[in-house]
């Protein structure tokens, strides 16, 4: 399972990117910043505007947890 290494709203925040900002300049959709809230992995269209808005590589953002209870349902 995905989750985030560093808190993206917070972040893009701190670099001048408020939610008002990014949702008048269409950089992140409603959608994609409601995940950010609740810390669901965003699409690959919203990480790659997040990662050039933070100058950041998708690894600075996001770590792999190896989830047990999703190797179980799979099985």
């Amino acid at each position: 399972m995905l989750a985030y290494k560093i808190n993206v709203l917070e972040t893009l925040k701190e670099a001048g990117y408020n939610t008002t900002r990014l949702r008048r300049e269409k950089l992140l959709n409603e959608s994609a910043i409601q995940y950010l809230r609740d810390g669901k992995p965003v699409g690959a269209k919203a990480l790659d505007n997040i990662c050039m808005l933070l100058d950041m590589q998708p690894g600075n953002i996001l770590k792999y947890i190896e989830n047990k209870d999703a190797e179980n349902d799979i099985k």
